[in-house]
């Protein structure tokens, strides 16, 4: 799969793609946008770093992330939910996760959880633990797995 077949894909099917980011700060959207001609499918990406920016610009709700913290799939649905209400696309892809350094025993370095929201379809969620492979790698295979999630949807 590469970014470019799979905005194809996007383009064929007329679906408009947003995405929801937290750990990875954009670098999904920006891989989307890296390919000329983009625009016509990639609609925004949502950057919410911050717990506050996840209910401000989502309408993740506060409880949520009292009862489950950032790193959730409760989080991530509600993310990927939030990012289909809050833009005119089809599809979107929500990305929340510890890079590290650091984590803790029950959220180690390397747990990203995803969420992925289609028109028409219950959203989905997973969380993987890449491990503590150094923030830069856990940003990029965070990325790389977003993208096939979306390129997944659209298969």
């Amino acid at each position: 799969m590469t970014v470019a077949d799979l905005l194809d894909r996007a383009r064929n099917a007329k679906v408009m793609i947003a995405t929801a980011e937290s750990c990875t700060g954009g670098m999904v959207v920006a891989a989307l946008t890296d390919i000329p001609g983009s625009s016509d499918v990639v609609e925004r990406g949502f950057i919410t770093y911050t717990n506050q920016a996840k209910q401000d610009m989502l309408g993740v709700r506060a409880q949520t992330l009292d009862t489950f913290g950032a790193v959730s799939e409760q989080v991530a649905r509600e993310m990927a939910d939030g990012a289909l209400a809050h833009a005119p696309v089809q599809l979107a892809v929500s990305i929340t996760g510890i890079a590290g350094p650091g984590g803790s025993e029950f959220k180690p370095e390397g747990r990203v959880c995803f969420g992925l929201a289609q028109i028409g379809a219950d959203t989905r969620t997973e969380t993987i633990d890449f491990g503590a492979l150094g923030r830069d790698n856990v940003r990029r295979a965070a990325r790389d797995h977003a993208l096939a999630l979306l390129d997944t949807a659209l298969s």
